[in-house]
């Protein structure tokens, strides 16, 4: 499976591995969590993160697919948002986020910074489409909005869960 994403969540990563740094230092009552670590997660992904605040009426959707549609690959998927800005990650601004794309994957715990690999996609720059590669086959996709460290918010906004068929 290959994802176009139009950019890289490398520097995302490094400043958010930064400033976990700086708050775990500070002795602020912020600081995150650790959580026990089983051998199969990261130690990114086992950190408890405090959760932002979304508009309850705030959703996200995929604007050019829905469930059930047979479709060819690659394909371009469109994302939207309703009472809540896109913007970039590092952005804390109130009301906004990033999208995230799960491909074949459950959501994943809403309390920690969201994963990053083949199944997990992230759009840190903002972005409102992508191009994927999918093999042929019955495909799951879903949507979940992200503060600016990757966490979402609370409630989570996410869209339902589509299933696809790929020619």
């Amino acid at each position: 499976m290959n994802q176009t994403t139009h950019g890289s969540i490398l520097p995302a990563f490094i400043a958010l591995m930064l400033s976990s740094a700086l708050i775990g230092c500070s002795g602020g009552s912020e600081a995150p969590q650790a959580a026990a670590k089983t051998e199969d997660q990261s130690p990114l992904q086992v950190l408890e993160m405090p959760r932002t605040a979304a508009p309850e009426d705030a959703r996200v959707y995929f604007i050019n697919v829905q469930d059930a549609d047979i479709v060819s690959s690659p394909l371009t998927l469109r994302f939207g948002a309703e009472n809540i800005a896109i913007a970039t990650a590092g952005s804390y601004e109130p009301a906004t986020g990033h999208h995230h794309l799960l491909i074949d994957a459950d959501l994943p715990p809403l309390n920690q910074v969201f994963p990053a690999d083949d199944n997990h996609v992230h759009f840190g720059g903002g972005q409102l489409e992508t191009t994927v590669e999918l093999e042929p086959g019955t495909h799951t996709l879903q949507l979940l909005l992200g503060d600016g460290h990757h966490v979402p918010h609370q409630p989570p906004v996410m869209s339902e869960k589509i299933t696809i068929t790929v020619e």
